[in-house]
């Protein structure tokens, strides 16, 4: 008979140790992953035949973009014999030049339109988005005082106008005839901006501002410290918006400016590159910017350069709160 000693070794070195039985593998196949024949084209992984025709498409669509933008930058640096032998737009480089650049720039004419273009749209939009940033505030509040009837006319505006002529005399009377608040204040708040605002006004969380109003804080430090912060994209959006019509709009300058020192850039660029009309001076008389080595279309194109930039250089720092803003505005409410 053999008697076993406890060593302190072992499960028997604890009475309540309990042995543990070894994991038991599962000798099954792993199951395959069922595939859902009916599940929709977007769900399921691309093969490569339609990652190459997407990457041709967007190609193809990139290059429609790219190459018009090509040819006008190209005929713009481009000597009038260059233009003659390809018929009129350039597409294959020859002589580069910038003479039709330094003769718009040197003559003034254009050079002060950019200036009156960039300072209008740099007032107006500022005055356009606070005026439109206020009133969608004020329509978002409930308790707001005929916050209702003020919206159904905002709405009315989006569908019905005066006219021409009814509001020529507005401004008329107005005494902004060859004015520039005649190119700004017409057209300063657009009702489609105010309802974006308005919307995304809605959707933030009334639990923030009930809270913020607790602690003491009145509307407009409610509008400054907590809608604006969050407010970012769609704010940017709007400005987007209203500093693009700003800045493209020759109508109204057409209608109530009759100083051709106060013309902005679109309206000279629409009276040379459309009509075909000489450039006008300052008022003490005409000054003839296509005389010169460059002449025709060299100049017309480096006008449309001209005008394009300053919408090149603002467009990619708003770019990408655009889709953002627009949609989640828009959505939210």
């Amino acid at each position: 008979m053999s008697i076993h000693t406890d060593t302190g070794q072992g499960p028997l070195s604890r009475p309540d140790a309990v042995p543990v039985p070894a994991p038991v593998r599962d000798a099954r196949p792993p199951r395959r992953r069922r595939i859902n024949k009916h599940r929709n084209a977007w769900e399921g992984r691309p093969s490569a035949l339609g990652q190459g025709a997407k990457a041709l498409v967007l190609t193809v669509v990139v290059l429609a973009v790219l190459f018009p933008l090509y040819t006008v930058v190209l005929t713009s640096i481009s000597t009038t014999a260059d233009v003659n032998r390809s018929g009129g737009m350039v597409t294959v480089p020859g002589t580069i030049t910038f003479a039709a650049y330094e003769q718009i720039l040197s003559g003034g004419i254009v050079t002060r339109a950019a200036m009156v273009s960039i300072g209008i749209t740099a007032v107006g939009t500022l005055l356009s988005t606070s005026v439109s940033i206020l009133a969608a505030y004020g329509l978002s509040r409930p308790s707001s005082v005929a916050h209702r009837p003020i919206l159904f006319v905002f709405l009315i505006t989006m569908f019905f106008g005066a006219g021409m002529i009814p509001t020529y005399l507005l401004v008329s009377n107005l005494n902004l005839i060859d004015t520039y608040w005649a190119l700004i204040l017409p057209g300063a708040v657009s009702a489609f901006n105010v309802l974006i605002l308005r919307s995304f006004f809605m959707g933030i969380d009334p639990a923030i501002t009930e809270a913020a109003r607790i602690d003491g804080a009145g509307d407009w430090r409610i509008l400054l410290r907590i809608v604006m912060p969050m407010s970012k994209a769609v704010t940017a959006v709007v400005a987007l918006f209203y500093g693009v019509g700003y800045f493209n709009a020759f109508f109204n300058a057409m209608l109530y400016i009759n100083d051709n020192a106060k013309w902005p850039l679109q309206l000279v660029l629409r009276s040379y590159v459309l009509q075909g009309v000489t450039l006008p001076g300052s008022g003490t008389g005409q000054v003839d910017v296509v005389a010169g080595a460059v002449t025709g279309l060299p100049v017309k194109m480096a006008i449309m350069v001209l005008a394009l930039v300053p919408i090149l250089l603002v467009y990619p720092f708003v770019q990408r709160h655009f889709t953002k803003g627009v949609i989640f505005g828009a959505v939210k409410g």
